[in-house]
């Protein structure tokens, strides 16, 4: 079927031992449903049957879809907004922390509205933006003065250019997932890294809520990744992870709007109470929580 991707083999290990698993509703754009299949051998989880990379954008267009359109509509994205102002911080910390660089080259791949792309810059990085959505770049000029390059341009990035690379949600919407992990290593310095934040589906919310766990957000995201199958990934283009960081507020959030698709509304005292279960199944091991930042380097 034109502009329709199916998957005979798993996308990340190409075993063929796949079975459908879940039927989602995307609740943000279209009402459709969409099947999860599950690989038994490396555990992604992926969307069948999602459109293609042309035909995927009209899936984006929504005003709830606050990484493009910077929207406070509604209660949950208007948190969403005061919790970030805090988190974009912490990022950027973070990658100071783990590189021990204070100034560098950071290149930042679907970088939205470019709230993240502004923050390194006022601390004195270098900066490179990469955004698919042209509502989006105008609106990092408009906000940030920001010139966002299109996503056509990350083929022509200079070889082992960056001291730091971050997809800040991003790897769930990569269609061709293996070449554009092959040129992630291409563009990053020998002794750079990499900063991938995913959700993960074995965290307790993503039990919780079962096929109403917002982060499986079909057909957007096109993978939904464990520890295990992003570090088959990375291990498959000469990269590894050293290290894995909780996302803590992401359990908050996708609780919030999982209770939202599940009942209609937001169930508060229930979301809440989720959100806080998967904080300290996260406490007791990282690998439970919500959404993890994986931590790369070059082998």
């Amino acid at each position: 079927m034109d502009g329709i991707v199916h998957y005979d083999t798993c996308p990340v290990c190409n075993s063929n031992n796949i079975s459908p698993l879940l039927t989602v509703k995307d609740h943000t754009v279209s009402g459709k449903e969409f099947v999860i299949w599950h690989c038994q051998q490396c555990t992604l989880r992926f969307t069948q049957d999602v459109p293609s990379e042309d035909s995927i954008v009209d899936y984006y267009k929504a005003e709830e879809y606050i990484s493009h359109t910077d929207t406070s509509k509604g209660l949950v994205n208007k948190l969403y907004k005061k919790v970030r102002q805090y988190t974009l911080q912490q990022k950027a910390g973070l990658i100071i922390s783990e590189t021990g660089i204070k100034e560098g080259r950071i290149l930042d791949l679907g970088c939205g509205t470019g709230s993240f792309v502004d923050v390194m810059k006022k601390r004195g990085w270098k900066v490179t933006g990469i955004e698919q959505d042209s509502d989006a770049r105008k609106m990092a000029k408009e906000l940030y003065s920001l010139d966002i390059l299109p996503s056509s341009e990350f083929k022509n990035l200079q070889y082992k250019s960056f001291d730091v690379i971050t997809l800040w949600h991003v790897m769930e919407h990569i269609h061709d997932l293996h070449a554009y992990v092959k040129h992630l290593k291409t563009v990053l310095k020998d002794n750079g890294k990499i900063f991938i934040a995913v959700p993960n589906y074995n965290s307790s919310d993503a039990d919780a809520y079962k096929l109403y766990w917002a982060a499986y957000d079909v057909p957007r995201h096109l993978y939904h990744f464990t520890p295990k199958a992003m570090a088959l990934l990375m291990q498959q283009h000469g990269l590894k992870i050293i290290g894995m960081k909780p996302m803590w507020f992401d359990s908050y959030y996708v609780s919030m709007l999982s209770s939202k698709y599940k009942n209609g509304k937001i169930k508060w005292p229930g979301a809440i109470l989720n959100g806080i279960k998967s904080s300290l199944k996260t406490i007791q091991n990282k690998e439970r929580s919500s959404s993890l930042i994986y931590v790369i380097t070059k082998n």
